[in-house]
């Protein structure tokens, strides 16, 4: 949708003609982009200290916004502590369903296991949130907040300088900032203007992406069922018009996605019920069915000349750990971290320090480079060891989630991580 087609927000007038100054500008104002901004104004606020930030998106939610779309995404436990940190949890929780119970399961061979938040003495194991609502929340903190926001807009030309990089969006405004965070997703403009590399693992697989409907209430479980085209995750939703309703994310190859996005919806939750079974119970009816190609993509470096690289345009995951967001709000909680500390090192209360030094940049990538590397490294074996059918891995893979049940001890270190804990002591 171009922005000629959607409503203009007011824009901050600026005080130089030429162009306006802030300390930081974020391009890109998804879930990563908004929750970064509002991060940096709850920093300005608890160090009392001045951060000017500005905010470019290109689309409004409700909008047909690409980032807040009609997807849902599971927000893992540590994710919500740090989300209650930055005091933005409060204002989502209402919106999120929990997941108390996780059932793994691998299709025509022995080996499930099950996850309880119970046996931990916790009340859920993550929180599942549909992105088309919660943009609408995140936006209304945006606007009635200090930030400065340019949207609809878009990234026009990004010109690196020694002291601040000098953004131009589509209609001629300028920005110069100390220091760029590109949230612009995995087709970043920033990193395309600055001619970065991006490392790709294409899984050939397709993820179709649904709302089901289902007869009997979900009681809050969250399945993830190996198939051999690749995982099926079903998890908890919110009722819609008295119905229970579940997301589903399916990966397969890409022809038999495109297949099952055609087949009418009664065809579809047949085939979608042989393949899943019928633990959830019978599903009744599905609405819209998206796809989207599941690929694995790093930028080696997500740093720049005053420029960082959070979220998506710094990597992208494949669904099967719901890892995507959790991992990218760890970029955002980093790069909050690195700047406060940053700024309590600064003697003066007057200025803010040079937001995009090359010190805060190179901390910044010191301090993400174990967890990133060691949760893409997790995320390409899961894939890799859970749609093949060589049986000495069907076996090994059978074999390890029977222990996790037979060995209760086992499953601490699986939940921690998969509640989002492992990097965030």
């Amino acid at each position: 949708m171009t922005a000629d087609t959607e409503q203009q927000v007011t824009r901050p007038m600026s005080q130089n003609a030429d162009s306006q100054q802030v300390d930081v500008a974020i391009v890109g104002g998804a879930m990563a982009g908004a929750t970064l901004a509002l991060g940096f104004q709850q920093l300005a606020h608890e160090l009392n200290r001045p951060i000017k930030v500005a905010l470019i998106e290109a689309h409004k939610p409700g909008n047909e916004h690409p980032g807040f779309d009609a997807r849902s995404i599971a927000i893992a436990h540590g994710s919500i502590f740090e989300l209650k940190r930055l005091g933005l949890w409060s204002k989502l929780a209402h919106l999120g369903t929990a997941i108390e119970n996780i059932h793994i399961s691998d299709r025509g061979h022995f080996g499930m296991t099950e996850l309880n938040a119970s046996d931990f003495h916790l009340k859920y194991l993550g929180q599942v949130i549909e992105l088309e609502r919660v943009g609408q929340v995140l936006f209304k903190q945006v606007e009635a907040s200090d930030i400065e926001l340019y949207c609809p807009a878009k990234l026009k030309d990004i010109e690196a300088k020694s002291e601040h990089q000098l953004l131009t969006l589509d209609d001629g405004t300028q920005i110069q900032a100390k220091l760029v965070v590109a949230a612009d997703g995995v087709n970043s403009k920033v990193r395309q203007a600055f001619k970065q590399p991006l490392e790709q693992v294409d899984f050939e697989q397709v993820a179709l992406v649904a709302n089901v409907e289902t007869a009997k209430e979900h009681c809050n479980w969250a399945f993830e069922r190996f198939t051999n085209s690749g995982p099926l995750a079903v998890l908890p939703l919110s009722p819609l018009n008295g119905k229970t309703r579940v997301s589903l994310v399916w990966a397969l190859n890409p022809s038999e996605a495109a297949r099952l996005q055609t087949v009418s919806k009664q065809a579809f939750l047949t085939e979608l019920q042989a393949a899943f079974g019928s633990r959830a119970g019978q599903f009744t009816g599905v609405g819209e069915r998206v796809s989207y190609p599941l690929l694995l993509s790093h930028m080696p470096r997500p740093i720049y000349h005053r420029t960082v690289f959070i979220g998506n345009a710094a990597q992208t995951l494949h669904p099967i750990a719901g890892q995507g967001f959790n991992l990218g709000l760890r970029d955002v909680v980093s790069l909050l971290d690195v700047v406060k500390q940053t700024l309590l090192a600064e003697d003066s209360i007057e200025e803010v320090a040079d937001l995009g030094s090359a010190k805060l940049t190179h901390s910044y990538l010191q301090s993400r480079e174990s967890d990133r590397n060691a949760t893409m490294n997790n995320i390409e074996c899961l894939v890799r060891g859970f749609s093949n059918d060589y049986w000495p891995l069907v076996a090994g893979r059978s074999f390890g989630l029977r222990l996790l049940s037979w060995v209760p001890p086992l499953k601490a270190p699986v939940v921690r991580t998969a509640m989002g804990w492992k990097s965030l002591s």
